[in-house]
C-alpha cells in the first residue's frame, strides 16, 4: 500500500517485525507506518497478533526482531524506550484490567499520575477535570471492584490519559460493555483528541460497527497486515459499505467462506410448556436489589436474548436459573420443575457458560473437554467422540494441547463455549458467551447455535452486547437497574421506538429508565459538548531533582501498596497477629523446663549409703518417686509403659564399695521417646548425683580416700535460675520475623502477575528498583510493627527480661526485616502463582531457620553442609543479635558482624529480585 507521509508525519514505524511464542509466529515480517494526530483502528480476528503488536508499539512486550520507531524513539534501545514511556500510554484488554479493585476512583487516577511523574497541584487539577469530564466526579470514592464495566474502563481511560500523553493505545477498551457505555465511552475519546489535536489514538477492537468510526484502519489476519490506510479509502478499494464487509473481502478464500453469514429458519413453537420460565424472581444481597421483580416464559427451541446495561442483573438471573444461586424471592421453573440445587437429573439437561473464564487453566483444551465430559457422566468412547466432535465444531484442534492461560481471550470464550455444549443440552444458557470474539469466529457460534436451537430443539438462553446478535434472536428482554424493561421481537422493539436499529432503539430505552430514576447517576451520559482543552492545556511548572523524581517512584508503589494493605483487614490481621500468636503458642506450651521427674528404684543394696542416695533424689522438688520396682525387669517394664521416665538401678555391695574407696557402677535408665526431655533428665540425674557425692565426701572417716566415692563427667552446667522461656521467647522472634513478612511481601509482585496489574510498571517510567523498594518498604513498616509489638509482649506479659540494648536490637530487626522481605520479593518475582509463592516461601524460610539457625542447636555446633546453611541464611545472623540482646545484655559494638552481614542480604536478595524482575513481557 502506498505511503503518502513524511517520516515526521509518523507517530509509529515498523520495519519487518516478527514475534514468536515458542514455535507459533504471532507476527510475520511487518511493515507498517502509522500517521500522527489519527485514530487508528486494528481489526482482525483473536489469535492474529493484534495485543502482540499494540504491546510491542507500546514497549509493554520486548522486541525480539525487526525495528519498531515509536514517536521518533527506537523501542529496541532501552534508553530511547525508557525516554518515550512518559509520552505513551498504554490501556491493556479487559474491564478495569489496569486498575486496583480496593482503591477508590480518586486514589486509582492519583496513583497514575504520581507513576507519570506529575505534581501535586497538576494532580489534583487534571484528576478533577477528567472526573468532571466523564461524570465520574459523584463516585470518586468508590471503589473499583465495585463499579459497573462501562465506569471501570472510563477509570482506565482516564488513568491511561491523566499525564496527557501523545499517543495513547487502546486495546478491545469496550469489549463487554453495554452500547450505551460504548457511546459515552467513544464520546469522552472524541472530546478529548479534539482538546488535543496532536495525540494519536491507537484501538483494537472486536466491534467492527466501531472501526468505522476511526479515521485510519488497519486489517490484520494470521500475523499479516492485510490493509493499512484510510478507513474510507479502503471501503473504496474492498467496494464494501461496512467494515465488517471490506474486512471479510480482504480474507483468503477459505476464511471467507467461513465468515460468509447465515440465515435463521422462522422459529416454529411446537409445545405449548415452557423449557424456562420466571415469575417475579427477585435476588437481593444484603440491602442491594440486583434482580428486582423478574418474569419471563422461554419456550422450547427458542433463542431468547437478555440484553442489559453493566451490572443490571443479567449475570444474576442467570446463576438463579442454573440453581448456582438461591432467589430471595419468586419462582424459576426449568422443563415445568421449580429450579433446585440438587436437582441433578434436571441439571444434567442444562449446559452453562459463565461471564468470567470458569475452566482450568492448569489443563489443556482437550483435558478440559475431557473433564467436562466426564462430569456428564459420559463413558470414555462417548467422551472421545464428544471432544473430537467439539475439538473441530468450535475450531479447537490446533490448539488443544495449549494451556487456555497461553491463548487470546476469543479462543478462551471458544472453548468455554465447546464446554458448555459437551453434554448435549436440553438448555444452554451462555452468559455473554462472544464477549472478545472476532466476527468470524461469532459467526461460527452462531451457526452452531441455530443448528442446535432449530434442528435439535435446543432452548438457548443468551446475553450478549452485540446488537447484530441480538437481532438473531427470536425474541429478547431489555434489563436495566435489575428491572425488566421491555420483551418482544427485535423489530417489535424497534417499531415501538420509531427507530431503525436495534442499537439505539436500546439506548433510547435505557436513557428513558435513567431519566426517570432521579436517584441513578451511575450511567448518565456525558455531555456531548463538553471541552476538554483545557485539560491539555496545563502543563507541569514544577521540574524536581533527580533524587526526588526518583524517589517519587518509589513512594508512589508504596504509598499504593499501602493503602491496598489498610483496605486487605484479613492480610493486615494476619501481619500483625500472626507473630504475636506465635509467640505466645510458643512461650506457653513449648517449654524445656522440667519440674516433676517421675522416677522409680530398684535398691539391691538395701544399704544406708543407698538409702541416703535416693533421699537425695526423693528431697530434689524435680524428681517424683513412684512405688519402688522388686526388679529389674518390673523396672524396664515401667519405663517402657511410661509409668516411670527414670529409673535408679542401685546394685548389691553399693555401700560396701563405697566405704572400700572403690568406684561402684549406678544404672539409669532414661525414656528416649522425646530426645529433648532425655537430654535434660539426665542433666538433672546427673546434677543430684553430684550432689549427692559432694555430701558422701564431706562425711567419710580420716582413712577415706583422696577422691570421691565414684567418678563424675557433668555434661552440663546446671543453673537452677535460668528458664527455657528465656530463650525460647529470642527464638521465637527469631522465627516469628523471617516466617510472616517473607510470606506476605512473597504475594506482592505475583499477585499482580495474576491480575494483570504488574502491565502499570511495563507501561511506566518506572524502574523494577523503585518498584520492588515501594513494594517492599510497607511490608518492612509493617513487620517493624510486628516485631515492637514482640518485645512489648515479652516483657510486659511473659515477663522475660531485655537486658542488652533496645536500640542495638531494634536495629538488628530493622536490617533483618529489610533481608526478610527482600527474600518474599525475590521469592515473588521468580514463582508464577500465589499458591507456589506461600508453599515455597514456607519451606524455604522453616527449614533452615528450625534447623540450621541456632533454634534447635547453636549454628557453631553444627557441622558440614548444616553449618554452611545456616551462615548463608539471615535467621541465625539475627538469632545471635536477638538471644545476645535478651540473655547476655550485649549491645552494639558485639553486632557489628551481624549487622553486616543482614545488610549483605537484603541487598543481595533485592540485587537478585531486580535481575529476575523483567520491565518487559517476553
Amino acid at each position: 500500500m502506498a505511503k503518502n507521509f513524511a517520516a515526521s508525519d509518523f507517530a509509529v514505524s515498523i520495519q519487518n517485525l516478527t514475534h514468536h511464542y515458542g514455535d507459533n509466529e504471532a507476527l510475520h515480517q511487518i511493515d507498517l507506518d502509522l500517521p500522527a494526530g489519527q485514530t487508528i483502528g486494528l481489526v482482525g480476528p483473536d489469535g492474529v497478533g493484534k495485543s502482540t503488536l499494540l504491546g510491542i508499539i507500546s514497549g509493554v512486550k520486548r522486541l525480539q526482531s525487526g525495528k519498531v520507531t515509536t514517536l521518533d524513539a527506537d523501542i529496541g534501545q532501552k534508553k530511547q524506550r525508557e525516554a518515550v514511556l512518559p509520552r505513551v500510554a498504554f490501556m491493556p484488554q479487559g474491564l478495569g484490567h489496569n486498575l486496583y479493585p480496593t482503591l477508590s476512583v480518586q486514589e486509582n487516577i492519583d496513583f497514575f499520575a504520581r507513576l507519570f511523574g506529575l505534581d501535586a497541584e497538576y494532580r489534583k487539577t487534571r484528576i478533577a477535570q477528567l472526573l468532571e469530564a466523564t461524570s465520574l466526579a459523584p463516585f470518586f470514592d468508590r471503589p473499583a471492584g465495585k463499579l459497573s464495566g462501562g465506569m471501570k474502563q472510563k477509570v482506565s481511560l482516564c488513568c491511561a490519559l491523566v499525564h496527557n500523553p501523545d499517543l495513547l493505545i487502546l486495546d478491545e477498551p469496550t469489549t463487554g460493555v453495554d452500547p450505551l457505555s460504548r457511546q459515552q465511552f467513544w464520546e469522552l475519546v472524541d472530546a478529548l483528541q479534539a482538546g488535543n489535536p496532536s495525540m494519536t489514538v491507537i484501538v483494537s477492537t472486536a466491534y467492527m460497527e466501531e472501526a468505522a468510526r476511526f479515521s485510519w484502519l488497519v486489517a490484520m489476519d494470521d500475523g499479516k497486515v492485510l490493509a493499512n490506510g484510510k478507513t474510507i479509502d479502503i471501503l473504496k478499494q474492498t467496494g464494501q459499505d461496512t467494515v465488517e464487509k471490506a474486512y471479510i473481502s480482504l480474507l483468503p478464500e477459505e476464511k471467507r467462506t467461513q465468515a460468509s453469514g447465515f440465515s435463521i429458519p422462522p422459529y416454529q413453537n411446537t409445545d405449548p410448556k415452557p423449557a424456562i420460565e420466571a415469575n417475579n424472581l427477585t435476588c437481593r444481597f444484603g440491602s442491594f436489589t440486583a434482580v428486582d421483580n423478574v418474569s419471563f416464559r422461554i419456550g422450547r427451541g427458542e433463542i431468547f436474548g437478555f440484553l442489559g446495561s453493566n451490572g443490571c442483573g443479567k449475570s444474576t438471573t442467570m446463576k438463579m436459573l442454573t440453581g448456582l444461586l438461591d432467589a430471595t424471592s419468586g419462582t424459576a421453573k426449568l422443563f415445568g420443575k421449580p429450579v433446585s440445587a440438587g436437582d441433578l437429573n434436571t441439571r444434567m439437561r442444562i449446559g452453562y457458560m459463565s461471564q468470567a473464564f470458569s475452566l482450568y487453566e492448569e489443563l489443556t483444551v482437550k483435558q478440559n473437554l475431557v473433564l467436562q465430559s466426564r462430569l456428564y457422566r459420559a463413558t470414555e468412547k462417548e467422551t472421545e467422540q464428544r471432544v473430537d466432535d467439539a475439538l473441530d465444531n468450535f475450531e479447537l484442534r490446533p490448539f488443544a494441547d495449549i494451556s487456555p492461560a497461553d491463548l487470546p481471550l476469543g479462543i478462551r470464550q471458544r472453548l468455554q463455549l465447546a464446554a458448555a455444549c459437551i453434554n448435549t443440552p436440553d438448555i444452554l444458557i451462555l452468559d455473554e458467551p462472544t464477549s472478545g470474539v472476532d466476527p468470524a469466529a461469532r459467526d461460527m457460534f452462531w451457526h452452531h447455535l441455530i443448528d442446535l436451537s432449530r434442528n435439535k430443539h435446543v432452548t438457548i438462553f443468551v446475553s450478549t452486547h452485540f446488537m447484530n446478535e441480538a437481532a438473531c434472536c427470536d425474541r429478547i428482554s431489555l434489563m436495566h437497574r435489575g428491572h425488566v424493561l421491555a420483551v418482544g421481537t427485535p423489530d417489535e422493539l424497534m417499531k415501538k421506538r420509531g427507530e431503525k436499529s436495534l442499537e439505539a432503539a436500546f439506548i433510547d430505552y435505557l436513557q428513558d429508565q435513567m431519566s426517570q430514576d432521579k436517584d441513578n447517576r451511575d450511567n448518565q451520559t456525558s455531555s456531548s459538548n463538553v471541552s476538554l482543552e483545557n485539560i491539555s492545556d496545563n502543563k507541569k511548572k514544577a521540574t524536581p531533582s533527580p533524587l526526588w523524581h526518583w524517589l517519587s517512584y518509589v513512594w508512589a508503589f508504596a504509598r499504593r501498596e499501602s493503602l491496598e494493605l489498610l483496605r486487605d483487614k484479613l492480610r493486615l490481621t494476619f501481619a500483625v497477629a500472626g507473630p504475636i500468636i506465635l509467640l505466645l503458642v510458643s512461650a506457653y506450651s513449648i517449654s524445656f523446663d522440667i519440674n516433676k521427674i517421675s522416677f522409680t528404684v530398684c535398691d539391691q543394696d538395701q544399704s544406708n549409703e543407698s538409702r541416703s542416695l535416693v533421699k537425695t533424689f526423693q528431697g530434689s522438688s524435680y524428681f517424683t518417686e513412684k512405688a519402688a520396682s522388686s526388679s529389674i525387669a518390673e523396672m524396664n517394664k515401667r519405663l517402657s509403659d511410661g509409668t516411670a521416665q527414670m529409673t535408679l538401678d542401685i546394685p548389691a555391695g553399693f555401700g560396701r564399695d563405697i566405704e572400700a574407696g572403690r568406684h561402684p557402677s549406678l544404672g539409669i535408665g532414661i525414656s528416649g521417646a522425646m530426645p529433648f526431655l532425655g537430654a535434660n533428665i539426665q542433666s538433672y540425674a546427673t546434677n543430684a548425683l553430684l550432689q549427692y557425692a559432694q555430701l558422701s565426701a564431706q562425711g567419710l572417716t580420716h582413712n577415706a580416700p583422696s577422691s570421691l566415692p565414684f567418678s563424675i563427667e557433668p555434661r552440663f552446667v546446671y543453673n537452677q535460675e535460668f528458664l527455657s522461656i528465656y530463650t525460647m521467647v529470642p527464638d521465637t522472634i527469631m522465627l516469628a520475623l523471617i516466617l510472616i513478612p517473607t510470606m506476605l511481601t512473597a504475594l506482592g509482585v505475583v499477585r499482580e502477575k495474576e491480575i494483570g496489574s504488574i502491565i502499570n510498571l511495563y507501561a511506566s517510567p518506572a524502574s523494577t528498583r523503585q518498584y520492588l523498594i515501594g513494594k517492599q518498604l510497607p511490608y518492612v513498616a509493617i513487620a517493624m510493627l510486628a516485631y515492637l509489638s514482640l518485645v512489648v509482649l515479652s516483657v510486659t506479659i511473659l515477663g522475660v527480661p531485655l537486658k542488652g540494648s533496645f536500640l542495638a536490637l531494634s536495629l538488628g530487626a530493622l536490617l533483618y526485616n529489610l533481608a526478610a522481605t527482600g527474600l518474599g520479593l525475590l521469592i515473588s518475582t521468580f514463582v508464577s502463582s500465589q499458591v507456589a509463592a506461600i508453599f515455597g516461601t514456607a519451606i524455604l524460610c522453616l527449614i533452615p531457620a528450625v534447623n540450621f539457625s541456632g533454634l534447635l542447636y547453636p549454628v557453631s555446633t553444627l557441622t558440614g553442609i548444616s553449618y554452611h546453611v545456616g551462615r548463608c541464611f539471615p535467621a541465625s545472623w539475627f538469632q545471635l543479635i536477638s538471644l545476645g540482646s535478651f540473655t547476655k545484655g550485649l549491645g552494639f559494638t558485639a553486632f557489628l558482624t551481624m549487622y553486616g552481614a543482614l545488610t549483605g542480604f537484603a541487598l543481595l536478595y533485592l540485587a537478585l529480585a531486580c535481575v529476575l524482575l523483567r520491565k518487559q513481557e517476553l
